[in-house]
């Protein structure tokens, strides 16, 4: 058995690897332990101790700490050396107990010893890694095993048994690209070797193929023992959207009971987890949006001035963090840790299985989203999205106006309260708290140091919520830290908007974000400045097409949530403030 083949098996060899032993291909065997163990932490953006582990030159030129790689000595390699620290030492790598197995170290160390050679041409990038169980299998049973299996394998194939799987030329460990269980996966839909073929639900979504890809690369672990059965796609992963809004909506309307009079702040827990948010509550009223001619600063896209009339609602007291977002990114995030495991939004089946009919039929319930690529949660992100700045306590940041909107979805199903984004009237009315200054201090640029984070003393970088004075309704950070996202499409006059309650998102670009940010100058954060997105917020995206979830140039930009206290009548009407990925762009 070859060193790939063992890796594959989890089996652990048992004599050290030495010089003599057959080179380590780079490409199939090195790349896929830095791409899923190191970049998370020193990528390209911001690397963690200044270390940057993108290229070889990097990892020669080490950071803080001097050199990461020592070629020929892997006893003077962080690189190696950290992997085989006890799991509870400060410096072990990885760290937060997701260490490498003896034969993945024993893989570094024997590149090490033979000169750690990277081509360079290779830059790496940060892959997810991809558990088998929960990722891989449910795919294979799904689109694979029912033409693959005991008794019936066709072209001579089974994908039922992991013997009989490994021995087929089918896959290459470590290799994704000479394995036809992938390149077939990425044809065209109209070739006629696409697997699965078009009547059979072909082809997959690239999300899914990217999973088997970093998969067989990261070194195609499949537990032993473990053998797949045939299912059909209503048992997994089908998708009846109406069915499901209808269940969220019954959810919420049981558990929404206050009146204007009972309205207070509260804090809401995610349930499930450890992570939790505040809210306080907005009184109805009437105000004048948008800024006069004679404002400092103003913008024309700012008027002409209007009335406008709101509902009660809660807001939440701060921007929503990535202690709570990351859960949504990450769907199984245990308690205590940051092991990210499935990423199928199958609790919507355990959460509303008593309110969906058909629930539990012969074993399945096709009840769960209806995204066409079967994803109702982000794909794994190529790069880590805080860039370095931080992530406990500090706002999440960098999603599309879609991600943001799909997470109110998401909280609103595991909460059972109506979450959603404000309004662009709303966001401004609860931001002025009466005021109808420049800011919600005054008019004064001089104490902006005093309630909000911008260009002049943020560093650089977004800061941790709530430390900053808040506004007259307890509101942290409405101006400057970062950008929020608001529910309106953007037009560039208010006498567009008519008696409209919101602009509905039709295109990609532009929508609304307000507030301003940490990168932004204090004219930039007065209430009523408005900021269009664009295309160049995802620029360096290298996906085709480019993300729908994430937007890598817009490090500036996050959102608040709302909770109207008037719930939508109809699932229907509900599910308009959780809108679909626009096609237009």
């Amino acid at each position: 058995m070859n060193r790939i083949a063992a890796i594959s098996a989890g089996i652990l060899l048992v004599a050290p690897l030495t010089r003599a032993a057959d080179p380590v291909d780079f490409k199939r065997e090195v790349r896929p332990i830095l791409e899923a163990y190191c970049l998370k932490c020193h990528g390209a953006e911001k690397p963690k101790g200044d270390l940057s582990l993108v290229t070889r030159a990097g990892a020669l030129k080490g950071g803080e700490k001097g050199a990461a790689l020592v070629p020929g000595d892997p006893a003077k390699s962080p690189l190696y050396t950290t992997t085989t620290l006890p799991a509870d030492h400060d410096d072990v790598m990885p760290p937060k107990g997701d260490k490498l197995t003896k034969t993945q170290q024993d893989v570094l160390k024997t590149w090490i010893e033979q000169g750690a050679p990277w081509p360079d041409d290779i830059k790496l990038a940060q892959k997810e890694k991809v558990d088998f169980v929960k990722q891989v299998a449910p795919i294979f049973e799904v689109s694979c095993v029912a033409c693959h299996h005991e008794g019936h394998a066709k072209g001579n194939l089974r994908m039922d048994v992991k013997a009989e799987f490994f021995k087929s030329d089918a896959i290459v460990v470590g290799d994704a690209e000479k394995s036809k269980v992938f390149t077939t996966m990425i044809l065209p839909a109209d070739h006629d070797d696409v697997m699965p073929p078009a009547k059979k639900g072909g082809p997959l979504p690239r999300e899914k193929a990217e999973i088997v890809r970093n998969w067989i690369d990261q070194g195609a672990q499949w537990p032993d023992g473990l053998v797949l059965q045939q299912k059909e796609p209503t048992a997994v992963l089908a998708r009846d959207d109406a069915a499901v809004l209808a269940a969220i909506h019954a959810k919420i309307l049981a558990n929404s009971k206050e009146t204007a009079a009972e309205m207070k702040a509260y804090t809401e827990k995610v349930p499930g987890t450890d992570s939790a948010f505040e809210v306080v509550s907005i009184p109805s009223g009437e105000f004048l949006m948008g800024s006069p001619a004679s404002e400092k600063g103003r913008k024309a896209d700012e008027g002409p001035q209007r009335k406008v009339k709101i509902e009660p609602f809660w807001m939440g007291k701060t921007e929503v963090r990535w202690n709570e977002y990351e859960i949504f990114m990450f769907p199984g995030l245990e308690k205590g840790t940051n092991v990210p495991t499935e990423r199928v939004d199958r609790e919507l089946l355990l959460n509303f299985a008593d309110l969906l009919p058909n629930a539990g039929k012969n074993g399945a319930n096709p009840y769960i989203g209806k995204e066409g690529d079967a994803v109702s949660r982000p794909t794994t992100p190529y790069v880590e999205m805080s860039f370095g700045m931080g992530k406990d306590g500090f706002p999440a940041i960098s999603m599309t106006h879609y991600a943001a909107t799909r997470y109110c979805r998401w909280l609103s199903a595991k909460t059972g309260h109506f979450y959603r984004l404000a309004t662009e009237a709303e966001w401004e009315y609860a931001a002025r708290a009466g005021t109808t200054t420049r800011f919600y201090w005054g008019d004064d640029e001089s104490k902006a140091d005093e309630y909000a984070w911008f260009f002049t003393n943020a560093d650089g970088k977004y800061r941790k919520v709530g430390l900053k004075k808040p506004n007259a309704w307890g509101l942290h950070d409405m101006l400057g830290n970062v950008a929020e996202w608001v529910m309106d499409g953007y037009v560039d006059d208010y006498g567009k908007v008519g008696d409209q309650q919101y602009i509905a998102i039709e295109t990609e670009y532009p929508n609304v974000a307000r507030g301003g940010s940490w990168d932004d100058d204090p004219d930039l954060l007065r209430v009523a400045a408005r900021k269009a997105s664009e295309a160049a917020w995802k620029m360096r995206d290298p996906q085709l097409p480019k993300s729908k979830w994430y937007l890598t140039d817009a490090q500036f930009l996050g959102f608040r949530v709302v909770r109207p206290l008037k719930v939508p009548a109809t699932p229907e009407e509900m599910g308009k403030w959780w809108p679909s990925y626009p096609t237009k762009r």
